[in-house]
């Protein structure tokens, strides 16, 4: 039986400068099989759960399942933060300090494993650049965040109309789509089958059902599909997918990176609502993205929506107000994707081992790190080993499941209505409208 078509390849920098890939490497799965461990997606929680788990029992037959190749999702097409940001509700002292340590355990797998990726840990500048951002990002002030003043702040990037500032340095601009596949090419050396180009129809216990033909029967079976949980009938409520959007510069010149900034390639945001997010890249763009496309009804996932004219040309003229040093500089490269939300914002991992199923995921945007964190700590789970990960708070979480259909569409689409007229308000009142923030806190919990 023929495997299913693959969808195109992005025209995304990432995919353009991380090179070309070979649809034949990895062929894929087109009979019945059986393994030990079948992960079901070959993102970053895959990959990186495939990763630890071979290095934790390398007696164990190990397969990946991937629609189509390994990062084609969020972990191939996002901002490229490392962070030991949290996705909303997941705040605990031992979450916090174990994301911190993550960020510095992603750059020692990547050196291990020999994967050049990118990375360069210059922390996190996030600016307010309205009397409205600084008390929102002042309350975020911790021990692991400062408050920086305007001349500080504008040391990091020196943006438009700068109040201040938080800075952290607990994140790594890295390039996604080079980490994603160093890890596929790694997890292949400790001897898992990576299967590309094999779509799978449903996941029960003890067997995944390809949607080409063919069963494989598996004693344990993680699900790692983020965005796409929700294409499976089992799990269609449990995230939903929000598509963020990218754009990214022609390599800019040293003499402008003086007046930009961002020496030590620190990635940076801002106190707006609608949430946006940058990188200085490796080889001298600015890559910056941002929310703001519509959430599509049914949950749907389409490789059509992963552009939309409106959004990124908002999202360039947002990045030419905030950098007005780039001028007329070239927009090389537009795309996007879907990432996954849970009802409560809360990414978590489980384990069930009468089921011999597993999950990780819900990460909000905030995956490339978690993913990581989501890995050691099902390998941990998977072989029953007692560790401080598999007692972190997010082990075992249920977010409650979204509202069916058209609750889902309507509320959804009005959060991020809502949030955009939020930032309208304070652009052009110069202060915060606390009835709009009452109003979207509605749709956020």
């Amino acid at each position: 039986m023929s495997s299913p078509e693959r969808s195109p390849l992005l025209p995304s920098l990432w995919n353009d400068t991380a090179g070309p890939l070979d649809p034949s490497a990895r062929p894929p799965l087109t009979a019945d099989a059986n393994y030990d461990v079948t992960i079901v997606g070959g993102g970053m929680t895959g990959l990186w759960t495939a990763r630890y788990l071979a290095d934790s029992d390398p007696s164990l037959r190990i397969a990946v399942l991937e629609a189509e190749h390994c990062g084609f999702g969020a972990s191939g097409r996002n901002g490229g933060w490392c962070s030991a940001l949290l996705p909303e509700g997941n705040e605990s002292p031992a979450m916090a300090a174990a994301m911190r340590d993550t960020v510095d355990e992603v750059a020692r797998a990547s050196a291990a494993d020999d994967i050049s990726c990118d990375y360069a840990k210059g922390g996190t500048i996030t600016l307010a650049t309205n009397p409205a951002h600084v008390s929102r990002l002042r309350a975020h002030v911790g021990a692991h965040h400062e408050w920086l003043d305007a001349s500080a702040a504008r040391a990091h990037l020196a943006a438009a109309g700068v109040l201040g500032g938080v800075f952290t340095p607990d994140c790594a601009a890295i390039h996604p789509a080079k980490l994603s596949r160093g890890l596929a090419d790694a997890v292949e050396a400790r001897g898992v089958r990576i299967h590309e180009g094999t779509r799978v129809a449903s996941i029960e216990a003890g067997r995944v059902t390809l949607a080409g033909g063919g069963v494989v029967r598996s004693e344990r079976i993680v699900r790692a599909t983020e965005a796409w949980t929700a294409t499976l009938a089992a799990s269609r409520r449990d995230v939903i997918p929000i598509y963020s959007l990218m754009i990214a510069t022609d390599p800019l010149p040293d003499s402008l990176w003086e007046e930009i900034g961002l020496a030590d390639r620190q990635t940076f945001a801002d106190g707006r609502t609608l949430i946006i997010y940058g990188q200085r890249t490796a080889d001298a763009r600015i890559a910056f993205g941002g929310r703001g496309a519509p959430y599509h009804f049914g949950s749907r996932i389409d490789s059509r929506f992963d552009a939309d004219a409106g959004v990124f040309d908002e999202l360039e003229q947002v990045l030419r107000g905030l950098l007005p040093q780039i001028g007329t500089a070239r927009i090389t490269h537009r795309w996007g994707g879907p990432l996954a939300v849970p009802r409560d914002f809360t990414a978590s991992v489980a384990f069930d081992p009468a089921t011999g199923l597993a999950r990780a995921g819900g990460y909000v945007g905030d995956g490339v790190s978690t993913t990581n964190l989501a890995g050691r700590t099902l390998a941990d789970l998977l072989t029953g080993a007692d560790t401080a990960l598999t007692k972190l708070p997010w082990v075992d979480h249920r977010s409650r499941r979204w509202e069916p259909e058209p609750l889902r569409w309507a509320g959804v689409n009005a959060g991020r209505f809502l949030a955009a007229s939020n930032d309208r308000f304070e652009a052009r009142h110069q202060r915060e409208s606390t009835a709009r923030r009452r109003a979207l806190g509605l749709f956020m919990g």
